[in-house]
């Protein structure tokens, strides 16, 4: 019994940790002034004006398989589609912190 909850808390742990570090690459604060700044135009609230399909909940970041900071670092930085390059116009910090603020508000329903 004491070995199954050991596992089952490790298990937890690792999880929990795991979740925190995909935030914690970004510091979302400034992600968001970034976001407001540049984003929010076409993406308040986590909406898409041009693509409504293409949001930025997490339901829908996870059917793109856009739910993480590496694949948004990437759209971000690059564009696609409507959606215009930013990585002229934006630090890799900023983009980085962008991204931590997408997954974050994502996560939260974007309240």
């Amino acid at each position: 019994m004491k070995k199954s909850f050991f596992s089952i808390f490790v298990f937890l742990l690792t999880i929990t940790n795991f979740s925190f570090q995909a935030h914690a690459a970004g510091d979302v604060g400034k992600g968001k002034t970034i976001f407001d700044a540049n984003c929010a135009a076409c993406h308040d609230g986590g909406n898409n004006v041009i693509m409504p399909e293409k949001n930025l909940k997490k339901d829908t970041l996870a059917q793109n398989e856009m739910n993480s900071s590496s694949a948004i670092t990437y759209q971000v930085t690059n564009g696609k589609n409507a959606m215009p390059a930013f990585g002229g116009r934006l630090s890799d910090e900023d983009i980085t912190n962008v991204a931590s603020f997408v997954l974050s508000q994502s996560e939260q329903g974007w309240d």
